[in-house]
């Protein structure tokens, strides 16, 4: 493994291109782009204010950055670096900002969800979708790109917008049967809408792409309900996240629970791995250390290393219990993800903060958990094989694959706490992001 030096970022803005020959990061107002084998600026952009969020176009051919205080967004050419595009809201606002599929259109969500404008980089022209709702997830985009659906309320009632990409033109129209619904998500095939209630009913429902409801899922009536989900990347199986720390798998033939998966706090099966991370003070040879100490084995001498054992179970894990009387308690599946194999889920349960349960979806069984010294921040499949990345907050990286599990430290100087990483699409490298700066990881292929 080799890891670059350490860049400055604002924001956790650090995107690889979709090509992968790119990566995009901002530092306050400005907009860099590196090269991503040799890590040269390849183009500076200035921006007008703080940028808040960035996207690449799906063809890698311009970025977006957008300035939701201001309501602006700027848009910039890689291949034309004196093409300058500036979309401005004005008193409308701007709380949102996303590429079309086709990366030629922008999609702005004004202030208080009165509109969606939709601005044509090509023929400068503009649409308007009315009555989008104010919800986590409010608008998908189908995988192939050809079907945008878009989450409405209008006279206190939930609805469904289906529109054709290519042209805007609306294909379905139809009302869910939610009562505040708060997320809606394509199945990876593009046939199957997931439709799923605010956490306070659950229900999620499964409408295909003409405005049929395929089937509607209920586990239980009168608690917390959804708070994740996540499709299989063969659209076979819907993962489903709750309140009650369990996640149920439903099958996309009947689309009925095939099984559930339950995080207790006591890991009993002898069957399953525990990977316990433990720390280690590092070992120093006394004929090394001359003093003062050079810097390389001063940072190396008061960083304390951490490896993995093998737990015996029964393996007790640390387990919070919420505060029931405060807002957006932890507590519930906050996280899951698919491998990109189909084989393995990963999932976390916010009451068990520093544990990553991995799942055999092949056996639907657990297979594996990871229980860290700190709560887990982000974890990411590696998209080419079965292969999890992780971080903790600290400056560390956790890889676990089949063939096993490593701890590796970043060999950075000073505080790098790292809280989100990314991986570049041909899986051989990583970005691994904390508040104020970010590198890159480089893996040889056989690596863990």
């Amino acid at each position: 493994m080799n890891f670059s030096e350490l860049f400055k970022l604002s924001g956790l803005l650090g995107r690889f291109s979709p090509d992968g020959r790119c990566l995009a990061s901002c530092v306050q107002y400005r907009l860099v782009v590196r090269d991503v084998s040799t890590l040269q600026i390849l183009q500076l952009y200035t921006c007008l204010d703080q940028i808040q969020y960035i996207e690449w176009s799906s063809d890698s051919l311009f970025v977006l950055c957008a300035m939701y205080k201001r309501g602006i967004v700027q848009v910039w050419s890689l291949e034309q670096p004196d093409w300058h595009c500036k979309i401005d809201e004005g008193s409308a606002g701007l709380v949102a900002s996303c590429w079309s599929p086709d990366g030629r259109h922008i999609l702005n969500t004004t202030e208080f969800h009165l509109r969606i404008t939709v601005w044509s980089l090509c023929t400068k022209s503009v649409s308007y979708i009315k009555y989008p709702k104010a919800c986590q997830q409010g608008i998908a985009f189908t995988k192939d790109g050809r079907y945008m659906a878009v989450a409405e309320r209008r006279d206190c009632k939930d609805f469904i917008s289906i529109f054709v990409c290519s042209d805007w033109q609306l294909l379905r129209h139809f009302d869910t049967e939610t009562q505040d619904l708060f997320g809606i998500e394509w199945a990876p095939n593009s046939c199957v809408l997931a439709v799923w209630d605010t956490c306070l009913e659950y229900k999620i429902l499964l409408y295909s792409l003409d405005g049929r409801l395929l089937s509607t899922y209920r586990a239980y009536e009168w608690s917390l309900g959804i708070k994740s989900i996540a499709w299989s990347p063969s659209s076979q199986f819907l993962a489903i996240g709750s309140y009650d720390e369990k996640v149920r798998i439903l099958n996309h033939v009947t689309w009925k629970k095939v099984t559930e998966f339950e995080h207790p706090a006591t890991i009993a099966n002898t069957k399953t791995i525990v990977y316990k991370e433990v720390e280690k003070s590092p070992s120093v040879e006394t004929e090394r250390l001359s003093f003062p100490p050079t810097r390389a084995l001063a940072s190396s001498l008061f960083s304390t290393q951490s490896k993995y054992d093998i737990s015996q179970v029964p393996v007790s894990l640390q387990y919070i219990k919420p505060v029931a009387d405060r807002a957006n308690p932890k507590m519930g599946i906050g996280m899951l993800a698919f491998s990109p194999d189909n084989c393995f889920l990963a999932t976390k349960n916010d009451n068990i903060p520093n544990a990553v349960w991995i799942w055999d979806i092949q056996k639907l069984k657990l297979f594996v958990v990871l229980e860290q010294l700190c709560a887990i921040q982000s974890f990411q499949w590696d998209p080419r094989q079965p292969r999890l990345a992780v971080c903790t907050g600290n400056s560390k990286v956790y890889l676990w694959s089949p063939a096993g599990c490593v701890s590796v430290q970043v060999p950075v100087e000073g505080d790098f706490q790292i809280v989100s990483l990314s991986w570049h699409s041909s899986g051989d490298s990583m970005a691994l992001l904390s508040k104020d700066s970010f590198c890159v990881c480089y893996l040889e292929r056989e690596e863990v």
